[in-house]
């Protein structure tokens, strides 16, 4: 153990070629997953919040249960898809890393407008009574209601983002985990695990959890500058 996690400090400092490919490929993933998600999921749960209109308890119903989807069915949904016998295999997205965004921002929106969607609906009463007396109009309200809710942005992108550095069900069965193009750290944590090569997955892990601390501190930094 003491022997693998000192090959993992010097993998770290030694700028390894297939470390520094798995973390790109991650961190872009990530993030273009996660920003996917918050422009998808944070209007539609804002909807959901303070809308009212026939089949929206079905919808919130809908959603909530799409927060539990399992990554291994999405996965094997968006590989069905992609495939070869797929109604989408014209566009060439299985074992890219666009396909795996796919599929990230089909389990990561439900997620953003479900956290979205709990945190507005508290501030709907009062939203609505400050947009009936400045005489607003729904489309001024709706966005009145985004701006009043910048905290439960940043608390649902946050959520998105760490729900998409950890995911390894779907990414691994879209993507397939191959060297320099498609494996990610949690992939590559879990192969090289198998493997016993301990030190790579130690790096990775060391790695993964330096990302999520910089990137919490990085949003409480924002939080402060913006006010909210």
């Amino acid at each position: 153990m003491g022997s693998a996690f000192s090959r993992a400090l010097d993998l770290l400092f030694a700028g390894d070629a297939l470390l520094t490919s798995i973390i790109t490929v991650t961190l872009k993933m990530t993030l273009f997953s996660s920003c996917s998600a918050l422009l998808l999921g944070a209007p539609y749960g804002v909807l959901l919040a303070s809308a009212r209109f026939p089949g929206r308890r079905a919808l919130i119903l809908i959603n909530r249960t799409l927060t539990g989807l399992p990554p291994v069915v999405c996965g094997l949904i968006c590989y069905l898809l992609f495939s070869g016998t797929g109604p989408l295999r014209g566009l060439k997205l299985l074992f890219t890393v666009a396909g795996m965004v796919i599929a990230q921002v089909m389990l990561i929106t439900p997620i953003v407008a479900s956290s979205m969607e709990t945190a507005v609906s508290p501030m709907v009463c009062g939203i609505r009574e400050s947009a009936r007396g400045l005489g607003l109009t729904r489309g001024k309200t709706f966005l009145l209601t985004l701006n009043e809710s910048k905290y439960a942005l940043f608390s649902a992108y946050l959520l998105g983002f760490g729900r998409a550095m950890a995911e390894v069900g779907a990414v691994s069965m879209v993507g397939g985990a191959i060297a320099y193009k498609t494996n990610v750290m949690t992939t590559a944590i879990m192969m090289y695990t198998n493997m016993g090569n301990f030190s790579y997955a130690l790096a990775l892990g060391i790695l993964l959890l330096l990302i999520s601390l910089a990137v919490n501190i990085l949003a409480q930094l924002l939080q402060r500058s913006v006010g909210v």
